[in-house]
C-alpha cells in the first residue's frame, strides 16, 4: 500500500508542477490533496498514517525532482502541504511533521538530492507552517528533526552526520531547538 501511496503522489505531483510557473504553490496544493485523501482513507494519523504521510512526502519529491524542482523550495512546500491537510482531516500534525520529514529526507536521498538541504528546509517549513495554523511552532521543529534523523539513520553510511551538521550550521532555524532535539535523539541510540 505503502509503494502506491509513493507513486500516486510522485504522479500527482509532477503532474501538478508540470507548465506551471508557481511550482511552490502547485507542490503545497498536491500534497494537501494527497494527505487529505490517504487520511481519509485511515482511521487515525498514529501508526499507519505516519507512514502514509512519509510515503506521501517521499514520492512529493520525487515528483517534483522529475521536472526540477530545487529540493529546498520541494521540501517546505511539502511541509507545508503536509501540515494543511493534517490539520483540515482534524489530525495529529506534530506526528504528521515527523513522517513529512522522513519521506522529504528519504526522497532527497532516493533522487540524488542533498540530505542536508532537505532537512533544513523541512525544519524550517514546519515551522512556518505550524506557525501559519498557530500551532506549536518547537514541537513542530523537534519533530522534523526527529523524522529526518530517522530517515538519515535508515540510509546509513554518514547520511545521519550530514544531516546534523546541515541542521547545526543553518543560521535560520533556532539553535537551541535543534540542539535540544539532537540531544533527544543521542538518547534514543543509547
Amino acid at each position: 500500500m505503502l509503494d502506491k501511496i509513493i507513486k500516486e503522489a510522485t504522479d500527482a505531483v509532477a503532474a501538478a508542477v508540470k507548465g506551471v510557473d508557481n511550482i511552490v504553490d502547485a507542490i503545497t496544493g498536491s500534497v494537501k490533496d494527497q494527505v487529505v485523501n490517504v487520511l481519509k482513507g485511515t482511521s487515525e494519523v498514529a501508526g499507519t498514517g505516519v507512514e502514509s504521510i512519509a510515503s506521501v512526502a517521499s514520492g512529493a519529491v520525487k515528483g517534483a525532482g522529475h521536472v526540477g524542482g530545487s529540493i529546498t523550495d520541494v521540501a517546505g512546500s511539502t511541509m507545508s502541504g503536509i501540515i494543511k491537510g493534517v490539520s483540515e482531516v482534524s489530525g495529529d500534525v506534530i506526528s504528521a511533521v515527523r513522517g513529512g520529514a522522513e519521506g522529504i529526507v528519504r526522497g532527497a536521498a532516493d533522487t540524488g538530492k542533498d540530505i542536508g538541504a532537505a532537512a533544513v528546509s523541512a525544519v524550517e517549513g514546519a515551522i512556518k507552517a505550524a506557525g501559519d495554523i498557530g500551532g506549536d511552532t518547537a514541537g513542530a521543529a523537534k519533530s522534523a528533526i526527529g523524522g529526518a534523523l530517522d530517515a538519515a539513520g535508515n540510509i546509513g553510511g554518514d547520511a545521519a552526520e550530514k544531516v546534523k551538521s546541515a541542521l547545526l550550521a543553518s543560521a535560520a532555524l533556532p539553535r537551541d531547538v535543534i540542539e535540544s532535539a539532537l540531544k533527544g535523539s543521542d538518547h534514543k541510540k543509547n
